[in-house]
């Protein structure tokens, strides 16, 4: 070992561990906000940070200040967002100690981290998937060494489901990405023998294509020589390591989990301590007990220096809330031709194809993957037909089924610069990946303070028709709109759908587009409207703003009504409106949005007309349509003369399979006609 590199990991050492006893000794002071430390751990965390390079990708958990401290962030910059500071530089107070977020030029770039245990291995692997995809198009920066990824586990996640999509597709594709797992044997009061069948790198195994090492965390200089090897080998020969790292818990599970509680191993565990160890390798280095004192007491007054100045620092003032839920995106207005002259009618499911492949045309950043989508069969609704074979199985390629894997993922490869174009089957199926859409997509922007926003596309076919039966026809945007920090779009038609993924594209924010699979041919009765004249490839509409796609004017002597609704929905209501004759007495509204939505043309209609129906396909019970009928309600309720109502399917678990109970659980153009009657009778 170099000398240089004995003492930088000492020091560094010193500092993690004189931050741990200064957090101990002012423990009513700085845990108003819970915190955990890396105490017993620092040896492995270090020896991994000194290696890493500023074009590497690092996910450290919220065990890793030490990590974080070899990574040449201060003591200061780690207190900042301990004590919930204003200039907190990885969240600006918004999140708990030792979860960065930093894109620094000078430093491994760390994209938000969040405190759901092992969600980082699906975005951590998502990078390593962007670099491989990088070089394999030629987009990868050649003037410095090739990157890899890091991301750090605590053994206990390594149970959850998620790791091991991140594990299969990691082995499967061999992306340049080291999993360090560091095992102190306990979860939080559960110990490992209770709760793991084996431990990581036996665990490892199972995974062809992973190689895994297990060494001694505690050791610095067998976990710095140790790692050497591993990442020189991800660097050259582009494939996953995982290193297993023995390593004793020296401090509590958190702040707010004291070890006492429950331990019964305190006095083993301290006698694996990483400090003596280090210790003892500088002595047997040269380094004098005075070199050795002078490190501790330097690690010392700047831990109490820097912790004197953050406790002066200012806290967010209240209007420091709203920043950063989203950034700015550059398509505001509505561009290009919708209508082209002489252009042919096309189908829903082609817009979108055609607005994909224009996308990809123009954009080697643009890529698409998902289930069933390769080029065998280009999607199970031939959404994706032709793509891969126009541009290739790196562009266009099919997945595992892991909905989980295809979403979270994408929170990497944006991070890397690339914009994944992703699908889920059916809607049915999204929710194995609600934990990185919720988790980790949608709070990436706000908790990294504006620093990681995740530019991707999640497409979702959604709807019932044609005897779907009860997991394939499910309507969840309900569940989706409640996903702060997420953009949603849910279109009628073919020419708005090219033009939102068009604008979804151009947004750096996520985007999921819910396309009702009973309007992608237009193949159900009454849909033909679902069929656009193709617009042009410039062609983009803006995410919140509404179309009065039947208006009217205000009248006094008849009863006038607003509809609003999205999707299926507007089929309906179109249908009902004419088939009853009343094109000059309902204006229908057709969201396009559902966030943003557009509030203004709603109310500004509702007022205009009195009354208003809500239309989903959803059950209206707890759902979107009913929470918007209250939003009306709430603005307009002096300019109405009835209740807004809200239609939708029955309150039931399901829609079942056979076509007269399908019939009869959702919504349909006779059911909105007698509402409309219903409502304009009130």
């Amino acid at each position: 070992m170099k000398k240089e590199i004995l003492e930088k990991g000492f020091a560094k050492l010193c500092i993690a561990k004189a931050m741990t006893e200064l957090y101990e000794a002012n423990f009513k002071q700085v845990s108003k906000y819970v915190h955990a430390t890396s105490r017993g751990h620092e040896a492995i965390q270090i020896a991994l940070g000194l290696q890493l390079l500023p074009q590497d990708y690092a996910f450290p958990y919220y065990r890793d200040d030490a990590m974080l401290l070899s990574f040449g962030l201060e003591p200061y910059d780690l207190m900042l967002q301990l004590l919930a500071k204003k200039e907190d530089p990885f969240s600006a107070g918004r999140s708990y100690y030792c979860h960065p977020s930093l894109r620094d030029a000078d430093k491994p770039k760390i994209p938000h981290q969040s405190s759901a245990t092992g969600m980082q291995a699906i975005p951590a692997t998502g990078v390593a998937m962007g670099m491989q995809y990088k070089e394999l198009q030629g987009l990868n920066d050649d003037s410095v060494e090739n990157p890899i990824t890091v991301c750090s586990l605590g053994d206990a996640s390594v149970t959850e489901g998620e790791i091991a999509e991140a594990f299969q597709m990691a082995a499967l594709k061999q992306m340049p990405i080291l999993y360090l797992v560091q095992d102190n044997g306990w979860d939080i009061s559960a110990n490992a023998a209770e709760t793991r069948a084996q431990n990581a790198f036996e665990y490892a195994q199972g995974f062809h294509g992973l190689e895994a090492i297990s060494i001694d965390g505690a050791n610095f200089t067998e976990s710095y020589e140790a790692l050497e090897k591993v990442i020189d080998t991800i660097r050259k020969e582009r494939r996953p390591f995982l290193v297993h790292a023995k390593v004793p818990l020296l401090n509590h599970h958190t702040s707010g989990v004291r070890m006492e509680w429950y331990r019964d191993d305190l006095e083993e565990a301290r006698s694996r301590d990483p400090y003596p160890v280090l210790k003892q390798q500088l002595l047997d280095n040269g380094f004098s007990e005075d070199n050795i004192n002078a490190i501790e007491q330097s690690a010392k007054e700047k831990v109490q220096s820097d912790f004197e100045k953050a406790l002066q620092a200012e806290d967010p003032k209240p209007e420091d809330l709203f920043t950063n839920d989203f950034v700015p995106t550059p398509i505001t207005e509505e561009k290009g031709i919708r209508a082209p002259e002489g252009a042919e009618k096309v189908v829903m499911v082609d817009c979108a194809l055609f607005a994909v492949e224009e996308l990809m045309k123009k954009h080697k950043e643009c890529l698409l993957y998902g289930q069933d989508v390769g080029g065998r069969l280009g999607g199970v609704f031939r959404e994706a037909a032709t793509l891969a074979q126009k541009f290739g199985d790196d562009r266009v390629f099919n997945t595992p089924i892991q909905e989980a894997f295809i979403v979270g993922s994408t929170v990497g490869m944006s991070a890397v610069g690339l914009k994944p174009i992703v699908e889920v089957q059916f809607a049915d199926y999204i929710w194995p990946g609600l934990n990185q859409l919720f988790t980790e997509v949608s709070r990436s922007c706000y908790l990294s303070n504006g620093k990681w926003p995740v530019s991707m596309i999640l497409r979702v076919p959604i709807g019932a028709y044609g005897s779907g039966g009860p997991y394939h026809s499910s309507s969840v945007e309900s569940v989706i709109t409640n996903i702060r920090g997420v953009k949603i779009a849910y279109p009628s038609n073919g020419a708005d759908l090219k033009g939102l993924i068009k604008a979804a594209y151009y947004d750096p924010n996520p985007v999921v587009i819910l396309e009702h699979k009973g309007l992608y041919w237009s193949k159900v009765p009454g849909t033909k409207g679902a069929t656009s004249i193709e617009p042009s490839e410039d062609y983009v509409l803006p995410f919140g703003k509404a179309w009065v796609l039947q208006e009217i004017w205000k009248q006094e002597n008849v009863e006038t009504l607003t509809i609003v609704t999205y999707g299926m929905g507007v089929h309906w209501a179109m249908n009902a409106s004419e088939e009853l004759a009343m094109q000059d007495q309902i204006e229908v509204i057709d969201l396009r949005t559902l966030y943003p939505l557009d509030e203004d043309t709603i109310m500004k209609s509702v007022k205009k007309t009195g009354k208003c129906l809500v239309v989903t396909e959803e059950p209206s019970n707890n759902s979107f349509a009913r929470a918007l009928a209250g939003k009306i309600q709430e603005e307009c309720f002096k300019y109405i003369d009835a209740p807004v109502m809200t239609i939708g399917s029955e309150n039931m678990p399901a829609i079942p399979l056979n076509s007269t109970l399908e019939e009869t659980m959702i919504p349909s153009t006779e059911k909105v006609k007698a509402k409309i009657e219903s409502l304009l009778n009130y």
